[in-house]
Parts: C-alpha cells; structure tokens; sequence
C-alpha cells in the first residue's frame, strides 16, 4: 500500500505525541520516515526510542532536501510555523501545521498565499474539529434549525498550568518567544471552533492580564467581550490560573439553545421562535414551550489521529481535510484582535490592521526576557488536549 513519507520538525511534547501515534500504527497511510529537532537530547531520545528506519536531523532544510520524505508536521513554537510552512511550499512538500498557524495574521496572510501555488496539500492541526459533540454543534447552528445566533458564551478555564511548565522551556510564555500566553498557545482550538460555528466578531474588547497568577510577561487570564454583525454579542473568558476550571461552551439562537459541556450536547428548543412569539404573547409572563434533550452524536472524536489520517487520505486519494491550512488565519485574527484591545486600551475591529498589530507585538519582543536556567521537560500532553474538549 502507497504510504505518505512524513518528516516531523520538532518532537518536543506535542511532536513526540505525533511520533508515538504513528509508531503505534495508528495512522495506516503514514510512514515516519524522519524526525528532527535542534536539541541534542531530543534526537538521542528518537536514537533510542524509534525504529532505525526513522531518520534523525538536526536541521530541518537538510530533512526536507534529504528526499527521504514528501510531507512535513511542523511542530516547532509558533513564529516558526509559517517560515517552515513555506519551506515545504518551495520544494513541493505536502505540509501539516501545529496549532496555532502563526503568531501574528500578517506571517499568516504571506503562508496562505504562498500556498495558493504550491500545488500541495497543506492542513492545519485543529484536532478538537474531529470531536463529536462540537461537529454537531455546529451541523445544528449551520442548519438554521434554531434560527439566528444571539448570544455566545465561552468558559474555558479548564488549562491550569503551574510554574514548573512555564519553567520548562526559555521560549515559553514570552513575547519574543511565544508571541502571547493562553490565548497562543491553550486557546486556538477553542478561537478557531469558536469562529467555526458562530463566525468572527465584527468588535472585540478585551481584557487581558499578564502574568496575573504566574511568573510570565504574557497573558494567563483573559475576558473579551464581541459584537457580531447581526447584532448578537458574545463572551469568551480563559485563564491558566483555575483550580478547578471549567469548560462550557453555549449558543443562544432565536428558536433554543445549545450547551456543550462535560463531553454533552445539550439543546432546548422552542415551539416558537422567541421573536415571533413576543409578537403574539398576550400573557405578561408567557413563555415558549421549551424541550430539553441531550443531543445523540456519531459517538467519535479521533483528535490527532483523525487529522493525520485526513490528511494523509487527501494526498493520496483527494478526500477531504479536517481543516484546509488557509483557515487557520481566522483564530489568529481573532487572538490579534484581543491582544490589540488590550494594547491599545479600548475595543478594536475586525480585521485588525496587520501591520499596525506587528508593530505593536514588536515593541513587546523588544523588552521581551527569556527565562535562564530552565528546566527543559517534554511531558505527555494527552490530559491537556482531553480536558479541554
């Protein structure tokens, strides 16, 4: 059988999970054909935990010009995503990105249009796509079933990070590193599914906090308010700082209601949609009817598994992606847009000026401190992703 050859740059946590998924065999269309990273230790570790058929670089142009491989999962911090993105793009490399796409939309905007030439397939991992309960959520908000979106809520606190992991890498939680804190690096799942289903906010007004409740210059807590075109508003708030946290995701449309929480989709719907029943209500306390059922789904979230094997099954028989690389500006537009809020002091639109966005970030970067004397740790991340589901 015809398997995609696949180079993986970066087999730190998130990396090495990809590698332990692929060797297990449980993407049967894929090959591990390569691994590289920039750290000594991490290449003796594939050295003794890989099969000798997998081959090490320290280098990733060396890995994409070796010919040992045809596609490549960047896995490496976020300002490196669209650099090594267009790298592949050049050698006509098929090309699967981390989350996020990048740090900043205008690194993000030059990556899309390179891809438009390419001629390759390029994905972005967004694996909470392939989680049940929000694919039918969307199905029902796209179906019009319950109507109009007017209202948004999100709750997603369920990241607590304690020190250590802050501690562990000096890229982390920095500006000239990371590009941003929870909103970088816990949240584009959740910014990416939040525009999925309900589409970008035409205003943001946020309030971000830096190093509230941790030793970091980025944000580790955050509230934003939304305005969307049609009028509805919406609320998302995110922290590293609960203990225990929390994670409802709910959508009030004119006809009913939608709650994701505790791996549940959960509905109630009107016998008459609200703005119609206003208009004929002739009881001061009147109400709709309203059912309430938990939503049944097809039962199946593959998460990262899901989006390997989509990705692999697009380049070799045309099926479809879990997610086309060009989405992955949205969630990136919509975490500038929170930050330049915050910069700025007051509610911007959407889209942010990209440039005016960089110019911003970059006078962070130029006060930006990397951490010394880290503890460098590459821990199982399955809990963080699961959690937060």
């Amino acid at each position: 059988m015809e398997k995609v050859r696949l180079g993986i740059i970066g087999i730190g946590n998130i990396g090495t999970s990809h590698v332990k998924h692929l060797i297990a065999g449980e993407c049967p269309e894929i090959e591990l054909a390569a691994v590289c990273d920039i750290n000594p230790d991490r290449l003796d570790w594939a050295k003794e935990n890989l099969p000798e058929s997998v081959a090490r670089f320290d280098d990733a142009l060396k890995m994409m010009d070796s010919g040992m491989v045809n596609a490549v999962l960047v896995s490496v911090p976020h300002y490196d995503h669209p650099t090594y993105a267009m790298e592949c793009f050049k050698r006509g490399l098929h090309v699967l990105v981390e989350k996020p796409a990048g740090v900043y939309a205008k690194a993000v905007r030059e990556m899309n249009e390179a891809s438009k030439t390419a001629g390759v397939t390029f994905g972005m991992m967004f694996n909470q796509r392939t989680n049940c309960v929000y694919r039918k959520m969307k199905e029902i908000v796209d179906s019009g079933k319950l109507g109009n979106i007017r209202r948004v809520s999100w709750l997603i606190t369920n990241w607590y990070r304690s020190q250590i992991y802050y501690d562990s890498g000096a890229w982390r939680a920095t500006w000239s590193g990371e590009g941003g804190g929870v909103l970088l690096n816990q949240c584009p799942h959740q910014l990416d599914m939040f525009q999925w289903i309900c589409g970008l906010p035409k205003k943001v007004d946020a309030h971000v906090h830096l190093g509230k409740w941790h030793d970091i210059e980025v944000e580790d807590d955050v509230t934003a308010y939304f305005e969307f075109e049609n009028g509805a508003t919406g609320l998302f708030v995110t922290s590293t700082g609960d203990m225990p946290g929390s994670n409802r995701f709910e959508i009030t449309l004119d006809k009913g209601k939608l709650v994701v929480e505790d791996d549940k989709l959960m509905m109630w719907e009107l016998d008459v949609a609200e703005p119609e029943f206003t208009k004929v209500n002739e009881e001061p306390f009147g109400q709709p009817k309203v059912t309430f059922s938990e939503v049944q789904t097809d039962g199946e979230n593959p998460q990262h598994v899901g989006v390997m094997n989509a990705f692999a099954a697009n380049i070799l028989h045309g099926t479809p992606l879990i997610a086309d690389g060009t989405e992955g500006i949205r969630g990136v537009q919509l975490s500038n847009a929170m930050h330049m809020s915050a910069f700025l002091g007051r509610p911007v639109e959407l889209p942010v000026d990209e440039d005016a966005y960089f110019a911003e970030l970059q006078k962070r970067v130029a006060t930006s401190r990397r951490k010394e004397n880290v503890k460098a740790v590459v821990a199982d991340t399955s809990a963080s992703y699961a959690g937060a589901k």
